[in-house]
Protein backbone atom coordinates (compact mmCIF):
# COMPACT_ATOMS: atom_id res chain seq x y z
CA UNK A 1 0.00 0.00 0.00
CA UNK A 2 1.46 3.33 -0.87
CA UNK A 3 1.10 6.12 1.90
CA UNK A 4 2.35 8.29 0.07
CA UNK A 5 0.03 11.51 -0.14
CA UNK A 6 -0.77 12.29 -3.78
CA UNK A 7 0.38 15.83 -5.17
CA UNK A 8 2.42 15.91 -2.46
CA UNK A 9 5.66 13.89 -3.54
CA UNK A 10 7.71 14.83 -0.07
CA UNK A 11 5.24 14.64 2.74
CA UNK A 12 5.23 11.03 4.14
CA UNK A 13 3.66 8.83 6.41
CA UNK A 14 6.49 7.08 7.74
CA UNK A 15 9.81 7.19 8.72
CA UNK A 16 10.41 4.23 6.55
CA UNK A 17 10.05 6.18 3.42
CA UNK A 18 11.46 9.90 4.55
CA UNK A 19 15.01 7.27 5.26
CA UNK A 20 14.43 5.90 1.88
CA UNK A 21 18.12 5.41 -0.14
CA UNK A 22 16.60 7.45 -2.59
CA UNK A 23 12.77 9.06 -1.36
CA UNK A 24 12.09 11.39 -4.52
CA UNK A 25 11.79 10.75 -8.40
CA UNK A 26 14.17 13.66 -8.74
CA UNK A 27 16.73 12.09 -6.97
CA UNK A 28 16.75 8.69 -8.69
CA UNK A 29 16.31 10.10 -12.01
CA UNK A 30 19.37 12.37 -10.81
CA UNK A 31 21.72 9.71 -9.48
CA UNK A 32 21.15 7.50 -12.48
CA UNK A 33 22.46 10.01 -15.45
CA UNK A 34 25.30 10.98 -13.20
CA UNK A 35 26.40 6.95 -13.15
CA UNK A 36 25.36 6.61 -16.70
CA UNK A 37 27.72 9.54 -17.27
CA UNK A 38 30.25 8.17 -15.33
CA UNK A 39 30.62 4.72 -17.08
CA UNK A 40 30.55 6.38 -20.13
CA UNK A 41 33.51 8.67 -19.52
CA UNK A 42 36.40 6.65 -20.30
CA UNK A 43 35.18 6.55 -24.22
CA UNK A 44 34.82 10.23 -23.98
CA UNK A 45 38.13 11.46 -21.82
CA UNK A 46 41.87 10.88 -22.37
CA UNK A 47 43.59 8.18 -20.20
CA UNK A 48 46.04 10.98 -18.34
CA UNK A 49 42.23 12.14 -17.21
CA UNK A 50 41.44 9.13 -16.22
CA UNK A 51 43.78 8.25 -13.94
CA UNK A 52 43.25 11.57 -12.00
CA UNK A 53 39.41 10.56 -11.81
CA UNK A 54 40.68 7.27 -10.71
CA UNK A 55 42.45 9.00 -8.04
CA UNK A 56 39.47 10.89 -6.72
CA UNK A 57 37.42 7.52 -6.57
CA UNK A 58 40.13 6.55 -4.44
CA UNK A 59 40.58 9.54 -2.31
CA UNK A 60 36.58 9.40 -2.04
CA UNK A 61 36.60 6.25 -0.80
CA UNK A 62 39.15 7.37 2.45
CA UNK A 63 37.08 10.72 2.62
CA UNK A 64 33.69 8.61 3.23
CA UNK A 65 35.53 6.82 5.86
CA UNK A 66 36.64 10.04 7.56
CA UNK A 67 33.02 11.40 7.74
CA UNK A 68 32.05 8.24 8.95
CA UNK A 69 33.66 9.40 12.04
CA UNK A 70 34.08 12.90 11.80
CA UNK A 71 30.79 13.84 10.38
CA UNK A 72 28.40 11.35 11.70
CA UNK A 73 29.44 10.63 15.02
CA UNK A 74 31.41 13.28 15.46
CA UNK A 75 34.54 12.64 16.65
CA UNK A 76 37.27 15.08 15.67
CA UNK A 77 40.17 12.53 13.77
CA UNK A 78 43.60 14.29 12.53
CA UNK A 79 45.17 10.90 12.14
CA UNK A 80 43.68 9.58 9.15
CA UNK A 81 47.08 9.41 7.28
CA UNK A 82 47.84 6.24 9.21
CA UNK A 83 44.92 3.89 8.94
CA UNK A 84 45.73 4.64 4.96
CA UNK A 85 49.66 3.79 5.26
CA UNK A 86 47.97 1.10 7.12
CA UNK A 87 45.75 -0.58 4.40
CA UNK A 88 48.31 0.37 1.93
CA UNK A 89 51.58 -1.62 3.50
CA UNK A 90 49.18 -4.77 4.26
CA UNK A 91 47.83 -4.70 0.52
CA UNK A 92 51.70 -4.65 -0.79
CA UNK A 93 52.34 -7.00 1.77
CA UNK A 94 49.71 -10.01 1.02
CA UNK A 95 50.28 -9.07 -3.19
CA UNK A 96 54.17 -8.69 -2.86
CA UNK A 97 56.98 -10.30 -4.66
CA UNK A 98 57.65 -13.47 -1.56
CA UNK A 99 61.40 -13.43 -3.00
CA UNK A 100 61.64 -9.57 -2.98
CA UNK A 101 63.54 -7.73 -0.61
CA UNK A 102 60.71 -6.73 1.22
CA UNK A 103 58.00 -8.80 2.96
CA UNK A 104 55.50 -10.14 0.14
CA UNK A 105 53.32 -13.45 0.05
CA UNK A 106 52.64 -13.48 -3.55
CA UNK A 107 48.47 -12.90 -3.33
CA UNK A 108 47.66 -10.35 -5.81
CA UNK A 109 43.95 -11.02 -6.05
CA UNK A 110 42.39 -7.98 -5.29
CA UNK A 111 39.37 -10.16 -3.46
CA UNK A 112 42.07 -11.22 -0.68
CA UNK A 113 44.07 -8.31 -0.43
CA UNK A 114 41.72 -5.29 -0.81
CA UNK A 115 39.09 -6.68 2.09
CA UNK A 116 42.69 -7.56 4.24
CA UNK A 117 43.75 -3.89 4.24
CA UNK A 118 40.82 -2.94 5.43
CA UNK A 119 40.00 -5.14 7.83
CA UNK A 120 43.82 -4.57 9.60
CA UNK A 121 43.30 -0.79 9.47
CA UNK A 122 39.72 -1.29 11.12
CA UNK A 123 41.72 -3.07 13.81
CA UNK A 124 44.03 -0.52 14.60
CA UNK A 125 41.04 1.61 14.72
CA UNK A 126 39.69 -0.65 17.58
CA UNK A 127 43.07 -0.07 19.20
CA UNK A 128 42.43 3.48 18.99
CA UNK A 129 38.75 3.68 19.81
CA UNK A 130 39.14 3.46 23.68
CA UNK A 131 40.71 6.71 23.46
CA UNK A 132 37.95 8.18 21.56
CA UNK A 133 35.72 7.25 25.23
CA UNK A 134 38.08 8.91 27.32
CA UNK A 135 38.96 12.27 24.98
CA UNK A 136 36.87 14.80 23.27
CA UNK A 137 37.15 17.89 21.01
CA UNK A 138 40.95 19.10 20.62
CA UNK A 139 42.24 16.20 23.14
CA UNK A 140 40.99 13.40 21.08
CA UNK A 141 41.99 15.59 17.93
CA UNK A 142 45.76 16.34 19.11
CA UNK A 143 46.05 11.81 20.19
CA UNK A 144 44.57 11.55 17.03
CA UNK A 145 47.56 13.50 15.43
CA UNK A 146 50.02 11.99 17.00
CA UNK A 147 49.46 8.67 15.19
CA UNK A 148 50.06 10.40 12.14
CA UNK A 149 53.74 10.42 13.65
CA UNK A 150 54.09 7.62 14.96
CA UNK A 151 53.16 5.86 12.18
CA UNK A 152 56.05 7.84 10.36
CA UNK A 153 58.26 6.44 12.91
CA UNK A 154 57.42 2.91 12.52
CA UNK A 155 57.25 2.70 8.50
CA UNK A 156 60.28 4.80 8.31
CA UNK A 157 62.10 2.28 10.67
CA UNK A 158 60.61 -1.26 10.01
CA UNK A 159 62.83 -1.85 6.49
CA UNK A 160 61.69 -5.23 5.98
CA UNK A 161 57.87 -4.24 5.08
CA UNK A 162 58.16 -0.82 4.05
CA UNK A 163 61.98 -0.72 2.42
CA UNK A 164 62.93 2.18 4.56
CA UNK A 165 62.95 5.88 3.94
CA UNK A 166 63.68 6.95 0.36
CA UNK A 167 63.26 3.74 -1.06
CA UNK A 168 59.40 2.70 -0.28
CA UNK A 169 58.31 -0.77 -1.76
CA UNK A 170 55.91 -1.63 -5.20
CA UNK A 171 51.94 -1.16 -4.13
CA UNK A 172 49.31 -3.74 -4.34
CA UNK A 173 48.62 -5.48 -7.96
CA UNK A 174 45.14 -5.15 -9.07
CA UNK A 175 44.48 -8.27 -10.38
CA UNK A 176 41.19 -10.31 -10.53
CA UNK A 177 41.24 -14.05 -11.31
CA UNK A 178 44.62 -13.49 -13.25
CA UNK A 179 43.23 -10.38 -15.62
CA UNK A 180 45.42 -7.47 -14.33
CA UNK A 181 43.38 -4.33 -14.58
CA UNK A 182 46.40 -2.24 -15.27
CA UNK A 183 47.42 -4.04 -18.59
CA UNK A 184 45.65 -2.97 -21.99
CA UNK A 185 43.41 -5.39 -23.84
CA UNK A 186 41.71 -5.20 -27.20
CA UNK A 187 38.56 -3.66 -25.42
CA UNK A 188 39.86 -1.29 -23.20
CA UNK A 189 43.32 0.62 -21.99
CA UNK A 190 44.74 -0.29 -18.34
CA UNK A 191 43.47 3.40 -17.58
CA UNK A 192 39.92 2.53 -18.64
CA UNK A 193 39.87 -0.63 -16.48
CA UNK A 194 41.51 1.07 -13.27
CA UNK A 195 38.94 3.77 -13.95
CA UNK A 196 36.08 1.43 -14.33
CA UNK A 197 37.41 -0.85 -11.29
CA UNK A 198 37.62 2.30 -9.12
CA UNK A 199 34.16 3.70 -10.24
CA UNK A 200 32.39 0.68 -9.28
CA UNK A 201 34.42 0.04 -5.23
CA UNK A 202 33.41 3.92 -5.29
CA UNK A 203 29.85 3.07 -5.83
CA UNK A 204 29.64 0.50 -3.43
CA UNK A 205 31.23 2.12 -0.67
CA UNK A 206 29.09 4.80 -0.98
CA UNK A 207 26.16 2.72 -0.75
CA UNK A 208 27.86 1.20 2.34
CA UNK A 209 28.24 5.11 3.63
CA UNK A 210 24.71 5.77 2.35
CA UNK A 211 22.61 3.37 3.79
CA UNK A 212 24.68 3.16 6.98
CA UNK A 213 23.73 6.97 8.13
CA UNK A 214 19.95 5.39 7.27
CA UNK A 215 20.29 2.27 9.42
CA UNK A 216 20.48 2.46 13.26
CA UNK A 217 23.63 2.66 14.16
CA UNK A 218 24.04 5.61 11.78
CA UNK A 219 21.17 7.43 14.08
CA UNK A 220 23.10 6.57 17.09
CA UNK A 221 26.26 8.18 15.41
CA UNK A 222 24.65 10.83 15.22
CA UNK A 223 22.75 11.08 18.62
CA UNK A 224 26.31 11.15 19.98
CA UNK A 225 27.65 13.60 17.51
CA UNK A 226 25.08 15.97 18.43
CA UNK A 227 24.64 15.16 22.37
CA UNK A 228 26.76 12.58 23.65
CA UNK A 229 24.98 12.69 27.26
CA UNK A 230 21.60 12.77 26.26
CA UNK A 231 22.76 9.92 23.85
CA UNK A 232 23.71 8.27 26.95
CA UNK A 233 20.53 8.60 29.14
CA UNK A 234 18.63 7.30 25.70
CA UNK A 235 20.47 3.85 26.48
CA UNK A 236 22.95 4.35 23.90
CA UNK A 237 26.73 2.41 24.66
CA UNK A 238 28.67 5.38 24.26
CA UNK A 239 32.17 3.24 24.12
CA UNK A 240 30.55 0.67 21.64
CA UNK A 241 29.17 3.27 19.22
CA UNK A 242 32.70 5.18 19.28
CA UNK A 243 34.68 1.85 18.67
CA UNK A 244 32.28 0.82 15.96
CA UNK A 245 32.71 4.31 14.22
CA UNK A 246 36.60 4.52 14.29
CA UNK A 247 36.60 0.52 13.16
CA UNK A 248 34.18 1.22 10.07
CA UNK A 249 35.96 4.51 9.33
CA UNK A 250 39.80 2.77 9.64
CA UNK A 251 38.50 0.07 7.12
CA UNK A 252 37.39 2.98 4.56
CA UNK A 253 40.49 4.53 4.91
CA UNK A 254 42.75 1.31 4.81
CA UNK A 255 41.12 0.29 1.50
CA UNK A 256 41.39 3.78 0.11
CA UNK A 257 45.59 3.62 0.82
CA UNK A 258 45.35 0.02 -0.55
CA UNK A 259 43.72 1.68 -3.75
CA UNK A 260 45.27 4.61 -4.31
CA UNK A 261 48.69 3.00 -4.10
CA UNK A 262 47.98 0.17 -6.52
CA UNK A 263 47.04 3.06 -9.09
CA UNK A 264 50.24 5.09 -8.59
CA UNK A 265 52.43 1.51 -8.26
CA UNK A 266 54.89 2.99 -5.72
CA UNK A 267 54.91 4.56 -1.55
CA UNK A 268 57.48 4.87 1.14
CA UNK A 269 57.12 6.12 4.48
CA UNK A 270 56.78 9.92 3.48
CA UNK A 271 53.96 9.29 1.77
CA UNK A 272 51.50 9.13 5.31
CA UNK A 273 52.16 12.26 6.30
CA UNK A 274 50.50 15.11 8.28
CA UNK A 275 49.93 16.98 4.96
CA UNK A 276 47.45 13.68 3.99
CA UNK A 277 45.72 13.90 6.92
CA UNK A 278 45.14 17.52 5.93
CA UNK A 279 43.88 16.64 2.36
CA UNK A 280 41.15 14.41 3.77
CA UNK A 281 39.58 16.94 6.43
CA UNK A 282 39.51 19.59 3.40
CA UNK A 283 37.45 17.27 1.56
CA UNK A 284 35.19 16.52 4.31
CA UNK A 285 34.40 20.02 5.10
CA UNK A 286 34.83 21.98 1.91
CA UNK A 287 32.04 19.12 0.48
CA UNK A 288 29.93 19.03 3.89
CA UNK A 289 30.56 16.97 6.70
CA UNK A 290 27.67 14.80 7.72
CA UNK A 291 26.74 13.99 4.34
CA UNK A 292 27.69 11.37 1.65
CA UNK A 293 26.87 13.47 -1.25
CA UNK A 294 28.84 16.43 0.16
CA UNK A 295 31.60 14.34 0.63
CA UNK A 296 32.08 12.68 -2.88
CA UNK A 297 31.66 16.14 -4.15
CA UNK A 298 34.88 18.04 -1.97
CA UNK A 299 36.73 14.81 -2.28
CA UNK A 300 36.16 15.31 -6.37
CA UNK A 301 37.15 18.54 -5.97
CA UNK A 302 39.93 18.20 -4.14
CA UNK A 303 41.73 15.67 -6.45
CA UNK A 304 40.99 17.83 -9.79
CA UNK A 305 42.45 21.11 -8.12
CA UNK A 306 46.30 19.98 -8.80
CA UNK A 307 45.45 20.08 -12.45
CA UNK A 308 43.97 23.46 -12.25
CA UNK A 309 47.34 24.35 -10.29
CA UNK A 310 49.39 22.75 -12.60
CA UNK A 311 47.96 25.07 -15.60
CA UNK A 312 47.74 28.10 -13.57
CA UNK A 313 50.96 29.11 -13.62
CA UNK A 314 51.06 29.26 -17.51
CA UNK A 315 48.11 31.55 -17.29
CA UNK A 316 49.77 34.12 -14.67
CA UNK A 317 51.36 36.12 -17.11
CA UNK A 318 48.27 36.86 -18.72
CA UNK A 319 46.41 38.10 -15.16
CA UNK A 320 48.92 40.21 -14.15
CA UNK A 321 52.02 41.68 -16.14
CA UNK A 322 54.18 42.61 -13.23
CA UNK A 323 54.80 38.78 -12.42
CA UNK A 324 58.40 37.90 -12.89
CA UNK A 325 58.29 34.18 -11.45
CA UNK A 326 56.08 31.18 -11.98
CA UNK A 327 54.78 29.95 -8.34
CA UNK A 328 55.87 26.50 -6.69
CA UNK A 329 53.07 24.65 -8.03
CA UNK A 330 53.35 22.59 -4.95
CA UNK A 331 52.97 25.46 -2.76
CA UNK A 332 50.28 27.15 -4.49
CA UNK A 333 47.98 23.55 -3.92
CA UNK A 334 48.60 24.13 -0.13
CA UNK A 335 47.77 27.55 0.09
CA UNK A 336 44.69 27.02 -1.87
CA UNK A 337 43.63 24.32 0.35
CA UNK A 338 43.83 26.54 3.45
CA UNK A 339 42.40 29.53 2.04
CA UNK A 340 39.46 27.16 0.53
CA UNK A 341 39.33 25.60 4.18
CA UNK A 342 38.79 29.00 5.84
CA UNK A 343 36.78 30.50 3.47
CA UNK A 344 34.40 27.65 3.37
CA UNK A 345 34.04 27.43 7.33
CA UNK A 346 33.36 31.00 7.06
CA UNK A 347 31.04 31.67 4.44
CA UNK A 348 29.64 28.12 3.91
CA UNK A 349 29.82 25.98 6.35
CA UNK A 350 27.80 23.67 5.21
CA UNK A 351 30.29 23.41 1.93
CA UNK A 352 29.84 22.23 -1.80
CA UNK A 353 26.71 20.57 -0.32
CA UNK A 354 25.15 23.47 1.09
CA UNK A 355 25.73 25.44 -1.88
CA UNK A 356 23.73 22.73 -3.97
CA UNK A 357 20.85 23.05 -1.18
CA UNK A 358 20.59 26.56 -1.85
CA UNK A 359 20.61 26.28 -5.63
CA UNK A 360 18.31 23.85 -5.94
CA UNK A 361 15.92 25.15 -3.16
CA UNK A 362 16.23 28.44 -5.63
CA UNK A 363 14.80 27.09 -8.59
CA UNK A 364 12.20 24.78 -6.65
CA UNK A 365 10.37 28.00 -5.41
CA UNK A 366 11.38 30.29 -8.55
CA UNK A 367 9.83 32.38 -9.23
CA UNK A 368 8.70 33.04 -6.15
CA UNK A 369 12.20 32.74 -4.77
CA UNK A 370 13.46 35.00 -2.30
Amino acid sequence: MNTRVTGRPQLYRSYEQDLALFNTRPKVAGVAAIVVGAFLLPFVLDDPLLQTLATASCFAIGALGLNIVTGMAGQVSLGHAFFLGVGAYTASAISGDPDGRTIGFGVTNILVWLPAAGIVAALAGVLVAPLATRLRGLYLAIVTLGLVFIGEHVFREWDDLTGGAGIGREAAQPELFGHAFDEDTSFLTGEQSIYLLMLVLLLVFALGARNLARSRVGRAFAAVRDRDMAAEMMAINLPRTKTVAFAISSFYAGCSGALLYSIIGFFDPASFNLLLSVLFIAMVLIGGAGTVSGTLMGAFFIAMLPTLTRELPDYVPLISAQVTETPNVFQLQQILYGLLIVGFLLFEPRGLFGIWVRIRNYWKGWPFSY
